[in-house]
Formats: structure tokens, sequence, C-alpha cells
């Protein structure tokens, strides 16, 4: 399918980059940053995998109300940092293997490990180098500029900030694969289809919390995400290996093996609301003068006190709010 090379080295923050040649230019193609581990083949060859740039719209134009909206929920997820939700998304930024193969174990009530699910294990690992190079036509094409570039705040996962600023914003690769990853294993598993789905959709919404991502990038990285598993179905190998994969879990679930990850844990981050639908938690205005005193001013009231709206909202600490509220106000 083309030449998959590992690049090591501190200097990459211990990333590994692919480089491939693109599908819509021939130019190199540098993979996601944060992937830590050897990348598989895809089942698609290269010419094969849709091409995002032919298939989305250009981003949000600056000065449009697509991109006032971005700007607003990115906003939003200030509320977040620092509580439950944030560490999850930091969790989900995780694309490397063992770890990410438990995303949708507690969606599943099943592990998904080398040992006891090994074709689907390996299925997660080819699709996420098919889900994740579709995004890649459009990221070099546009080559936009992450939020946390824009906004001068900090991303969940701050190792990975230098790598970041150099890799295109939109659309979103990790959404990409975790919108896929659903689709998949909603089809493997499809009495668990809204648990799963409802994660795969968190899991793109992780990468607004992280601050990592526009909504707009998340969006279209469903998009292509969907356009990619339609195509992956006409792959006799994907089939089969779909097919086996089927058998494993369901053998597995038959055991009664638990998940790999704390649900409980999972269950309580998923609660916050996505920062699409956050201004009622903090209800000032950013960028006004009163816009600290208002939002402290409603939380009181409605948790019956500032330490008690901490504590309910998930917040380490009253200071630790307090910081939120202010990146929030500051806009």
């Amino acid at each position: 399918m083309g030449i998959i090379r590992r690049l090591l080295g501190a200097s990459l923050i211990a990333c590994i980059a692919v480089i491939m040649p693109s599908a819509a230019d021939n130019s190199n193609t540098v993979f996601p940053p944060e992937i830590r581990l050897d990348i598989l083949d895809g089942y698609l060859p290269i010419a094969a995998l849709p091409d995002s740039l032919a298939l989305i719209p250009a981003p949000p134009a600056a000065g449009s109300v697509a991109f006032a909206l971005d700007q607003a929920i990115s906003r939003n997820s200030f509320a977040l940092r620092d509580t439950p939700r944030w560490t999850l998304a930091a969790s989900d930024a995780d694309l490397s293997f063992p770890h990410a193969a438990g995303t949708f174990s507690c969606a599943l009530q099943a592990p998904i490990t080398e040992q006891e699910t090994p074709t689907l294990y390996l299925l997660l690992r080819h699709t996420l180098t098919d889900l994740g190079l579709s995004t890649y036509a459009a990221k070099n094409h546009y080559n936009r500029t992450r939020p946390f570039v824009v906004n001068g705040q900090p991303i969940c996962t701050p190792q990975d900030e230098t790598a970041l600023e150099m890799d295109g914003s939109y659309p979103s690769g990790h959404t990409a694969i975790g919108w896929g990853w659903a689709l998949i294993l909603s089809e493997i598993a499809p009495d668990q289809t809204n648990a799963i789905i409802a994660r795969g959709r968190a899991y793109g919404e992780s990468r607004v919390v992280c601050n990592a991502h526009w909504e707009s990038d998340v969006a279209e990285g469903r998009f292509i995400g969907a356009a990619t598993v339609a195509r992956l179905h006409a792959e006799p190998a994907f089939r089969a290996d779909l097919q086996d994969a089927q058998a494993e879990l369901t053998a597995v679930r038959a055991e009664g093996l638990p998940p790999t990850r704390d649900c409980d844990a999972e269950a309580a981050a998923l609660a916050f609301p996505p920062p699409s639908q956050l201004p009622s938690m903090f209800a000032g205005t950013p960028g006004s003068p009163n816009c600290t005193g208002q939002t402290v001013s409603v939380l009181a009231q409605q948790y019956s006190g500032i330490a008690s709206a901490a504590a309910a909202l998930g917040y380490s600490s009253v200071s630790a709010l307090m910081d939120a509220i202010a990146s929030f106000c500051a806009g």
C-alpha cells in the first residue's frame, strides 16, 4: 500500500510519523504525531482512501458565522479544564496500543485485548491507519491553525503541543478514527449500538475539550470517518476480519470478562455536558467587565455557594473553578 516508515527520536517527542504518498497530491503525508507505537498497514491502498479534500468544504473563514460558533464552543470548553472530563479527553488523545484498544471497553461491557480478542485488536490497529490517513488530503491542503494556538489556552496533552502546532487541525484525525471505530464496533455488537455510538460521539468531543480542535474539525472528522468505513466494506480482507472479530467478541462477552477501564469513572466524566451545551454553566459574557462577577453570582445562587458549585461541577477546588472562569471570561 505504500511505504510506512517509523521516525524515532526524543526531538519528535517520542512520536511516530508515517510518511506516505498523499491520495490527493502525491506529497508526503505526516501521520498524527500523537501516536507512539508502530503503525500497521491499513486495509486500503492509498488511492482507495476517500479524498477528504474533495469531500468536505473549506474550513470556516475568519469573520464568518461558522467560525464565530467554533470560537464560542472553544471558549465554553475552558470550563471543563481540570475536571474528570478533561482527564478523559487526555486519555482519548492517546492513540497508542494497547491503551487505545480500551476506548470502547465500557460501551461494549467487554475487553478488547491482544490476548482475548486478537483479530479485533488488530482490526482496530489496521483501521486506525485507514481512518487517520483519510483526513490528510484536506489537513495538508488547508493546514488550519489549531485553537490552542489562537486562544493561548492549555491543551490536555501539553507534551504534544509542539508536534500539533505543525499538524493541520481540519478535519480531526482523532475524530475520524473514533467515529470509524464506533461504526465498526456497533456492527460487531449491534445490541450495544446506542452505548457505542454515544461513546464515539464523545470521543470526538474530547478533541474540543482538549482545546486541540475546533467544533467544525470534529464534525468533518466524523464525516470522513463514516466515508472510510463505507469504503472498507468493499475490501474482502476487512469483511473477513470483521466476521472473525464478531465471533471473538461474542465469545468474550459470553465468558463475562470485565471491561479494561474504570466504567464508573468514565460515566462520571461523560456526565459533563459537551462544550456546545455549556453556556448555562458559566453565565457571564466573555470579554465583558462583569463577566467573572456575573458567572460567580449565578453559580453561587444555583449551587448554594461557590464551594458547592466547584464540588458539583467536578473541580478539585474553588481555585480550580475560579481559574476556569477566568479563562472563560478572558475569551
